[in-house]
């Protein structure tokens, strides 16, 4: 009998040893997730926080655990409540590409899953989160890339189609101007003349310089500094041109005449967007390990040029390096066309964010290229 118990016994021991086995795996699985997973009880209290998520978050697990889900997501009320209500209904949900603020106001975006899982009649929440930043970071970046080319493309061969028959009229006005009797009839082969000179600057403006870049070792805040010398001789009074640089910036190969003449049309462009009143800040910083395209670099120099002006029209955004395009009347549209392609010459590029009240251009420059892979 006593052999019949403990044989019962060893058997409850066994099956103890292999379920916390199979906890043990499972626990290490998901600790080995890149996938952020957050397990919260029915008071929204965090429960188990995996390293990835201790990433995403900046909070070690220690710290979490025992904590509302509102100390990781302070700014997130509406996210809060959707998550609550999971527990009402039953029903859980997933959304992509969402926004969320952390604390520090980090803004990150991720694909998100909540499901609501039921054992023992116990309730625990299933959060789990997959940032998605860099995989949208990059997917615009090609598109921003393979639209500077074909851009590039097309404009040469329309001004390939434009200039030839510019110069032939420009000449014929001239011969005909040379044969006129009358002076007063210049006059009108001089408007002929005008407009076809007019017409080719514009032309020779949308495909921007043609030579090489000149490449030598320079300071990014010379650059800075010259355009800064160059636009406070025209810049409203009421526009306040701030510097926020980091001396740290080492020096690195480029052409300085074009990085000038690319910073020089973003910056003109946020004096007429702060319409004669606000302020333009000149901030530079160093990233590391930073992929520009399908092209990985272990240090790229990161301009960012912000206004607090109008902002740009949303609809307009996603067309902003386009030459041509422009919400000014007055304007050309081609200087963001132009800087875009000077900056790509340099194996960089221009992104840009905009809402009313704050429009950022960032320049991202690579100083060293570690290796190519594909994002």
């Amino acid at each position: 009998m006593s052999y019949k118990s403990g044989s019962g016994f060893a058997l409850q021991i066994s099956m103890i040893r292999m379920m916390l086995e199979k906890e043990s795996q499972l626990s290490s699985l998901v600790d080995n997730l890149s996938t952020s997973v957050l397990v919260l009880n029915p008071q929204l209290v965090v429960e188990y926080m995996n390293p990835a998520a201790e990433v995403l978050f900046a909070a070690s697990s220690r710290q979490s655990t025992g904590q509302s889900v509102k100390d990781l997501l302070p700014a997130e009320p509406a996210f809060i409540e959707r998550i609550r209500q999971v527990l009402t209904n039953g029903q859980g949900f997933t959304q992509h590409e969402m926004t969320l603020v952390l604390t520090g106001d980090k803004r990150i975006t991720v694909d998100c899953t909540v499901n609501l899982e039921e054992s023992s009649q116990q309730q625990r929440l299933l959060v789990e989160m997959k940032q998605v930043d860099q995989h949208l970071r990059v997917s615009r970046e090609e598109r921003l890339l393979a639209q500077n080319v074909a851009t590039r493309a097309l404009v040469r061969g329309f001004a390939h189609e434009v200039k030839n028959p510019l110069g032939g009229l420009r000449g014929a006005a001239q011969l005909l101007e040379a044969e006129l009797p009358d002076e007063s009839l210049k006059e009108y082969t001089q408007i002929i003349i005008g407009e076809a000179d007019r017409l080719q600057k514009l032309v020779d403006g949308m495909l921007g310089p043609n030579s090489l870049p000149n490449m030598t070792i320079l300071n990014i805040h010379e650059v800075l500094e010259r355009v800064r010398s160059l636009v406070l001789a025209e810049v409203p009074e009421g526009v306040l041109l701030k510097r926020n640089y980091d001396i740290s910036i080492p020096e690195f190969l480029a052409d300085k005449d074009q990085l000038i003449q690319s910073v020089l049309n973003i910056v003109r462009n946020a004096i007429q967007a702060t319409e004669g009143k606000g302020t333009i800040e000149l901030k530079t910083r160093i990233e590391r390990q930073l992929t520009i395209g399908s092209i990985r670099h272990r240090h790229v120099m990161r301009l960012d040029i912000t206004d607090n002006g109008v902002g740009i029209p949303e609809e307009m955004q996603q067309r902003i390096f386009y030459p041509m395009v422009t919400s000014r009347a007055e304007g050309t549209g081609v200087g963001l066309s132009i800087a875009q392609s000077l900056i790509s010459r340099h194996g960089g590029l221009i992104e840009c964010t905009s809402e009313p009240g704050e429009t950022r251009f960032t320049i991202l420059l690579p100083i060293e290229t570690e290796s190519k892979e594909n994002a």
